[in-house]
């Protein structure tokens, strides 16, 4: 697909960080275009192609990434250290469970649960959204803040999300013109695994209740999946073996998880790692953006 951005929205994408790759040039033109090309994109080997305008989502890459470790034991699991009824409580209930939970060992490292960001709850009701981020874990800075996706993925995540019109909320600040705020940002577990190593079996079993029912209160048009986990979550009970599917063979095809489209894309910290991959992760979100717009 193509955003069709006219220059004023371009100009606004620019002042925010976000480029935008534009469309191959004439062949008269094509030897400089490549040549200012490889000046200008990170030696990034990927490009727009005729039909497709790809959005360039650019961070500062960090000086080190720290390294996932695997489980020397699954964690103990006390499934009645868990508020019961998780899937009829409203959203005030279903953050206060969260904040309190002590289903699993990640209770005894964490510095506070990260139930998700979006916008402001009215009363006892849920915002109602257009998009669910769903990513994987909370890692260091996401325990400290009690935010998802902060710090250098989070910086690429939110250059991503405006390259697609949209904005995270941020408390009271106001959304900046023509982007949109209808967007829920959370993550499968809601605590921080010790040395950000991957979710267990067990730890994500406790959480899924809690998932499903935001998933269930905040009535989200799409979801986009970020990262292996958080589509093995939401796609267990329908794609049969998901453990043993690639990310990679996962991409490109539209889902569902409770009626709601999903989408799965690579996780931004996987992509600071991998700069060749954000075209692909680009049409991931493409294909969201096209999903959202057809008719139910």
């Amino acid at each position: 697909m193509s955003l069709d951005l006219d220059k004023r929205q371009r100009a606004m994408l620019r002042e925010m960080g976000v480029r935008v790759w534009q469309p191959l040039p004439a062949p008269a033109a094509l030897v400089q275009a490549e040549a200012e090309a490889a000046h200008t994109i990170n030696n990034i080997a990927a490009g727009a192609r005729p039909e497709r305008a790809a959005a360039r989502f650019d961070v500062e890459k960090p000086a080190a990434t720290a390294l996932r470790v695997p489980a020397a034991a699954a964690p103990q699991v006390d499934p009645l250290a868990r508020p019961q009824g998780v899937d009829r409580m409203d959203w005030p209930a279903l953050q206060a469970a969260v904040a309190t939970c002590r289903a699993c060992a990640l209770c005894d490292s964490r510095s506070q649960t990260v139930f998700g960001v979006g916008p402001v709850a009215a009363g006892a009701a849920a915002p109602q959204v257009d998009w669910l981020i769903v990513g994987e874990a909370p890692g260091e800075n996401e325990d400290l803040a009690g935010e998802p996706f902060v710090g250098q993925a989070g910086k690429l995540l939110d250059n991503m999300l405006l390259a697609m019109g949209l904005q995270r909320n941020q408390g009271e600040a106001p959304p900046q013109a023509g982007l949109s705020r209808s967007i829920f940002i959370t993550n499968v577990l809601k605590c921080r695994p010790p040395a950000n190593r991957n979710p267990d079996p067990a730890e994500v079993a406790q959480c899924e209740p809690y998932l499903q029912r935001q998933v269930e209160l905040l009535q989200p048009k799409m979801i986009l999946a970020l990262g292996k986990f958080a589509a093995q979550s939401l796609l267990q009970g329908s794609v049969p073996d998901v453990q043993k599917i690639p990310l990679g063979k996962l991409r490109g095809q539209v889902f569902s998880y409770l009626g709601v489209p999903v989408v799965v894309s690579y996780h931004p910290a996987y992509l600071l790692r991998s700069l060749g991959d954000k075209a692909k992760a680009w049409d991931d979100l493409c294909l969201a953006l096209d999903t959202l717009k057809r008719p139910a």
